[in-house]
């Protein structure tokens, strides 16, 4: 094993390997199935880990709260990719509403919510449309 790739090194960044793994995850969630709610579920995966990952990326070992102490010598945390990560959580669940209600919107409309069902209604749409400007000339 390299030096550069040892077991203190490993368990070191454990929130950055689980943040991967998770990420990873998701995406498989997302490109491998069909049921749209669980394409949901795979972003917020995906959403989650880039979350953990930003996190992990804003702690400063030593620091301290942001509060003026006057002491010359002390360590800061940049409480920024907090604030951002909070704001991303308020958007992420607005997006998660947003797809679960289009999601109840093509359920009605197809009476299903799995992709490949969807594309075969559609295209019997469309050809049944063809069919019907065929007869008209």
């Amino acid at each position: 094993m390299s030096a550069a790739l040892n077991w203190e090194f490993i368990v070191g960044h454990i929130n950055y390997w689980l943040g991967i793994v998770l990420m990873m995850t998701g995406l498989y969630i997302v490109v491998s199935r069909g049921n749209l709610v669980k394409k949901i579920v795979g972003l917020n995966m995906f959403q989650t880990s880039v979350f953990m990952l930003y996190i992990a990326m804003g702690k400063v070992s030593g620091g301290t709260a942001p509060i003026y102490t006057g002491n010359p010598d002390e360590i800061y945390s940049n409480p920024l990719p907090h604030v951002l990560i909070l704001t991303a959580i308020v958007v992420g669940v607005s997006t998660t509403a947003l797809g679960l209600a289009l999601i109840v919107r093509i359920r009605e409309a197809y009476q299903t919510i799995e992709e490949e069902n969807i594309f075969n209604v559609e295209n019997a749409m469309a050809r049944d449309e063809d069919r019907a400007a065929g007869s008209m000339f």
